[in-house]
């Protein structure tokens, strides 16, 4: 028998975590829960202590305990959705099918640490499943559908890298956890820890009887949802909130509703009232005004106040203007499975929030549509005719890269918020968009969107022996054909064996680790200048962000070059750490060139397969150490030598220009571009190209 777990009563100070997952509980067609924190703040802790408050799963073996399951981030595409059984394949002859982890976590928790660094489309693929309660898989010649009914739960560490904005949305809830500054809590929190340390099973039989509390309350609220009505007037309240905070699509009112009937459930109410809509948009809407990438998710109280006497002026309106009574349930139309229509608000439910025919809840929208659990390409320029330059996930109704949620737009209350204070210059528009380019060759790296790559689930290009990446079934024939006779078949299946098993070689894309160097010299200082040179890096951050790099910022002025930021995947920082960014002083544009190979030489040790890409912003003004110019040109030379991908951004203006930045960037073997070309419409001609040429 194994460790008694952590009680889940027993956690201190993490009140709003354990609500937005006991309303998941209750209700799993909320659509799962986000927990974004730092480090040490009990995010595994409870949601390994929920698992345990889940009601016995019966099946085909009997009763037994709800499941947690744990999703790694290295998971493969076959391991989460299932694939072909190979074995049976080979044995019997036949076609049959291996569920993965999806199947496994029916009915209970499936839990991903660092869901941020996940791959995209596995992110898509776990999302389609929570809200849908049924997997749907279409590959390696087998078509296969199962229910997946679970409860999920990712968490992450911001400073590790944000998710996407259309990522985020997927997430029914989102909750920011972080450490207390109280010192009695801080207390309870290392007194209680010690003393679970100390005795296990003796401190779980403490909080015995709260966690059966809790448990016995999540189960007869599964059992009251259908019960719970949603008025007019508070289906009102949810609609009027979510326009005032100018949230993309439906999604987020159908979220709230659920939200918030699942915690009147939870109350023991058979009506939502206001409160629940409040603790509703608490949890379902800040994630949801992230606009821009570089937004920070967040609703304030006073915007939530603020919103909240919107929403309330609205429905009050409304009953005075049209003179219908909000509060009927019974004058809402139904349709002939028993539910209302978006006019009546209240859905019938099974005990576990689902439908009665097995579908999730909620009238059709993005988050339950029945598509495969099966990616395709994440090579975004091998998605068929039909796809935009990064696939078709990625492309909102405007038809951008990344779909409308990756540009900057107004909010609701407090209006859009810019991507860093003190940062001028962002670019704003479509248009404004960095240069297209990429390393050159093929590489093994992390998933991403820049340059090709050998990866697990992109482009099926040929066959190949390694079988981890997919079964080639045509490939497997054509080895399998030339033997048939010495095997002794003449008619009948085809007679198999292991050595004639062949993977699926694939190709997508990958991300990059792009490194700025960034001339922040006494000659770059003016105020036009650095306005332009900041909105310039962060049109590169932006394309960073999409493309799934990470990045590193060198800041070159004074006597040295200085690592502003190392190595992260976390473009959000880096754009913070501009915004501080210091200026004046003399130009040391070697020590900067190399520096930047220190930190690609570091980075390699670390991840060896990440391939390096260098941006040097200046005027190529080398004015700091003996024979500065001189010194400048050789670091160049040497960085070109060793095949590093380069471009120069040349920042130099005014009437007289010496053309250095121009002589550096052929010295670096580099793509070069004026700073002009990194705003307004002559991007449109310059993102089509490609990289700067290997060495």
């Amino acid at each position: 028998m194994g460790e008694a777990g952590f009680p889940f009563s027993a956690v201190v100070g993490q009140e709003r975590l354990q609500l937005a997952l006991i309303l998941s509980a209750v209700h799993p067609g909320i659509g799962g829960v986000l927990v974004r924190g730092e480090k040490g703040t009990a995010k595994s802790t409870v949601v390994r202590a929920l698992a345990q408050l889940l009601p016995p799963v019966v099946d085909e073996t009997g009763a037994r305990p709800a499941r947690l399951v744990e999703l790694p981030v290295g998971a493969t595409e076959d391991r989460v959705v299932g694939s072909l059984d190979l074995e049976r394949v080979l044995r019997d002859g036949e076609q049959a099918f291996r569920p993965g982890l999806l199947a496994a976590a029916h009915h209970g928790v499936l839990y991903v640490d660092e869901v941020n660094l996940l791959h995209d489309h596995l992110v898509d693929v776990l999302l389609d499943a929570a809200a849908m309660g049924r997997v749907h898989v279409e590959r390696d010649g087998v078509s296969h559908s199962h229910p997946a009914r679970f409860v999920l739960v990712g968490t992450m560490n911001p400073e590790e890298g944000e998710l996407r904005p259309q990522l985020l949305d997927r997430f029914g809830l989102t909750v920011d956890v972080a450490a207390s500054r109280e010192v009695d809590t801080r207390m309870a929190v290392v007194r209680r820890r010690l003393d679970y340390e100390a005795d296990p099973a003796g401190f779980a039989a403490r909080y015995l009887d709260a966690d059966r509390a809790v448990a016995e309350r999540i189960l007869t609220a599964r059992d009251h949802l259908p019960q719970v009505g949603l008025d007019n007037t508070e289906l009102r309240r949810i609609a009027a909130l979510c326009a005032t905070f100018d949230v993309d699509g439906m999604r987020a009112d159908l979220v709230v509703a659920r939200t918030a009937t699942a915690h009147a459930a939870w109350q023991g109410r058979d009506r939502v009232t206001e409160d629940d809509v409040r603790v509703a948009a608490e949890l379902a809407l800040p994630h949801r005004r992230r606009r821009d990438p570089f937004d920070e998710p967040g609703i304030s109280e006073e915007q939530l106040d603020e919103a909240m006497r919107a929403a309330a002026d609205e429905v009050e309106h409304a009953a005075t203007a049209e003179g219908f009574d909000e509060d009927s349930l019974d004058d809402a139309p139904r349709d002939p499975n028993g539910e209302q229509t978006p006019d009546g608000g209240a859905e019938s439910r099974t005990g576990d929030g689902s439908r009665p025919d097995g579908q999730s809840g909620g009238t059709p929208d993005a988050d339950q549509r029945p598509e495969e659990a099966n990616p395709g390409s994440d090579d975004p320029d091998d998605r068929g005719p039909e796809s935009g330059p990064d696939g078709p996930d990625d492309r909102g109704p405007e038809g951008g890269p990344d779909g409308p949620d990756d540009g900057p737009r107004g909010g609701g209350p407090g209006g859009s918020r810019p991507a860093a204070e003190g940062v001028s210059g962002t670019p704003g528009s479509a248009s404004e968009r960095a240069p297209r380019w990429e390393v050159p060759g093929i590489g093994e790296g992390a998933p991403g969107r820049r340059s090709r790559a050998q990866t697990r689930t992109g482009r099926m290009v040929r066959p190949s022996t390694d079988t981890s990446t997919g079964l080639h079934l045509l490939g497997t024939v054509f080895a399998a054909a030339p033997r048939q006779f010495e095997r002794g078949r003449f008619s009948g299946p085809l007679a198999l064996a292991a050595e004639d098993l062949r993977g699926a070689y694939r190709e997508g894309r990958e991300g990059n680790l792009v490194v700025f160097v960034v001339d922040a010299s006494g000659s770059m200082a003016a105020r036009d200048r650095l306005t332009a040179v900041t909105g310039a890096i962060v049109t590169l951050l932006r394309d960073a962000y999409q493309r799934r790099d990470k990045v590193a910022v060198i800041s070159v002025r004074g006597s040295e070059a200085e690592l502003v930021l190392p190595p992260t995947s976390s473009v959000d920082i880096a754009v913070r750490r501009l915004a501080g960014l210091r200026t004046g002083g003399k130009t040391p544009l070697a020590a900067g060139l190399l520096k930047a190979r220190e930190v690609i030489a570091r980075e390699h040790v670390r991840d060896p397969r990440r391939r390096p890409m260098l941006v040097l912003l200046t005027d190529g003004r080398a004015t700091g150490g003996v024979d500065p110019l001189p010194r400048a040109r050789a670091a160049a030379r040497l960085l070109a030598g060793e095949g590093h991908t380069a471009m120069v951004i040349d920042c130099e203006r005014g009437m007289i220009r010496l053309g250095l930045a121009a002589e550096l960037s052929r010295d670096l073997r580099a793509r070069y571009l004026r700073l002009d070309e990194l705003t307004g419409e002559t991007v449109a001609e310059v993102v089509r190209g490609t990289t700067a040429r290997a060495a």
